[in-house]
């Protein structure tokens, strides 16, 4: 069976996978190109979404996609399982101090065996959290309405990202990615200012080792260099400094205890969850960044420097370009990107706005098609295609498959993020998984519907010989893919044929 994968991968080209041209938009866009102007904006184009779009219009849809519904109506087998989890169940602060105390009893134990014992078993516990939030995000992804903020979801975790086993952070991603939803399509300042408070940022990037005189960078120059600006933004070394001099004193308190300060000190102090601004900590002295005079106030500076960041010329060029690059191209068009940047300027950053601008450009219709889906974009789209409204059970196979793939939920270790080019995903290794994924999807034999401790799976044959697949895959396939469907010799293999073909590696 392997060596049938391998050859079939090879005939269809995916060793390599050149991306195919899309069909040309007619008057009016064709229910082909309006199911690709969805698989752009969404997980995967569904039939109910390319019934409303062919119905009321794209703009009707993209409207309702920007004010979506918080919480999304997701279907009720989807959500009693999000509901069922640990990090739905809890807010962060009492979670976390949860786990504090289970990792202090551990800790304290003094027997080796015993102590060993109770240390792994608070590491399964963080393991545990952690693939509760990959979870969520997973089946938010499948299912939700609110499409267009789901992929900004993960494009503002990528951007702003942090690394689960980075210190106690798998107890924390969860909460993380939960308010990134909630803020994707607002401005870009209120995302900045929420991650730079959140005590998953503020630790993976040291910023609580932070002080006066004990000075640590990594935030400030990742701030600088991959949040706002740009590394080619206009900023030195001794921006660099400067920021983290104002950063001083922000850091994480998991503990229900207020630092011993100053009489003097005690009207500056901050508290909001587990992030914490301590005036001990902090350098009060006067900062110059970015040509600008940051004058000695405490925690009054982060928000000037924020609010200067946010609405700087270069992080609107650069964090367009960001967001061209994920949505349109792997090299965007530089008028595009402007024009991007330009809106960003007029609306005071607004996420939105600058949607509309890129979705609405012709640069972005003539793309479609052409942009390679990465791991996860080729993982939910394959499920929604083959299981269309019919929730699944288990999301654990699809987490398994990201780890394959090398783009396994909040597990960049580095703070760039997962790439968002072809030339990172498309390697042999990287085709031939896919194609046993599409196997395991396209034969039944995912595990999808098999819920944990239960021996069997349920049945669950996918049927992606659609009217979204007649009306609006079919009419865009190669030549040479729609020869293959045709050769397949059962259905099983038909729709591993259509998951592993190179027209559906593109979106």
């Amino acid at each position: 069976m392997r060596k049938l994968a391998l050859c079939t991968a090879l005939a269809f080209g995916l060793i390599g996978c050149a991306t195919l041209p899309p069909p040309p938009a007619g008057p009016g866009h064709g229910v082909a190109q309006d199911a690709l102007w969805l698989d752009r904006l969404s997980w995967g184009a569904g039939s109910a979404d390319l019934a409303q779009v062919r119905s009321k219009g794209r703009a009707a849809w993209l409207d309702a996609q920007f004010e979506p519904r918080n919480p999304a109506a997701l279907p009720e087998a989807a959500r009693s399982q999000i509901q069922a989890l640990g990090v739905a169940q809890q807010e962060l602060l009492p979670l976390v101090q949860s786990m504090e105390a289970q990792r202090k009893a551990a800790d304290a134990l003094t027997d080796d065996t015993a102590k060993a014992a109770a240390q792994k078993d608070y590491q399964q516990a963080l393991t545990k959290l952690a693939r509760e939030a990959s979870a969520r995000a997973l089946l938010n992804a499948l299912y939700s309405p609110n499409q267009l903020q789901e992929q900004l979801t993960w494009f503002w975790f990528n951007h702003f990202n942090v690394h689960q086993y980075k210190s106690n952070l798998r107890v924390m991603v969860g909460d993380y990615e939960q308010g990134l939803r909630e803020r994707s399509l607002g401005t870009f300042r209120e995302l900045l200012g929420y991650t730079a408070h959140h005590p998953a940022m503020l630790r993976y990037l040291d910023n609580e080792q932070n002080a006066a005189h004990r000075i640590n960078e990594n935030y400030a120059r990742e701030l600088l260099e991959l949040h706002t600006l740009g590394i080619r933004g206009g900023y030195s070394q001794r921006d660099v400094q400067e920021l983290a001099r104002v950063l001083t004193g922000l850091g994480v308190n998991l503990t229900d205890n207020k630092p011993k300060l100053k009489p003097t000190q005690e009207a500056q102090y901050e508290r909001r969850g587990l992030m914490e601004f301590n005036p001990a900590r902090h350098d009060f002295g006067d900062k110059q960044l970015l040509g600008t005079t940051v004058k000695g106030r405490g925690f009054a500076e982060i928000d000037q420097v924020l609010d200067l960041l946010a609405r700087h010329p270069s992080t609107a060029r650069f964090v367009s370009r960001q967001l061209a690059q994920y949505f349109v191209a792997d090299e965007p068009p530089p008028a595009l990107v402007e024009r991007m940047a330009e809106r960003w300027q007029q609306t005071d950053g607004r996420i939105a706005e600058v949607m509309r601008t890129m979705i609405a450009s012709p640069e972005f219709e003539a793309s479609l098609g052409r942009k390679f889906k990465d791991p996860t974009h080729y993982v939910v789209s394959a499920v929604r295609l083959a299981y269309a409204d019919k929730v699944v059970l288990n999301t654990a196979p699809m987490i398994g498959w990201l780890y394959r793939l090398g783009q396994a939920p909040y597990n960049r270790q580095t703070p760039d993020g997962y790439p968002l080019d072809e030339s990172a995903w498309a390697g042999p290794g990287q085709m031939t998984t896919r194609f046993e994924i599409a196997r395991a999807i396209g034969s039944g034999s995912a595990g999808l519907f098999k819920p944990e401790g239960e021996p069997k799976d349920r049945p669950a044959f996918p049927q992606l010989a659609t009217p979204l697949y007649y009306e609006g895959i079919a009419p865009r396939l190669a030549a040479a893919t729609q020869q293959a469907l045709g050769q397949a010799a059962s259905p099983q293999e038909w729709n591993i044929f259509l998951l592993a073909s190179p027209d559906f590696m593109n979106r």
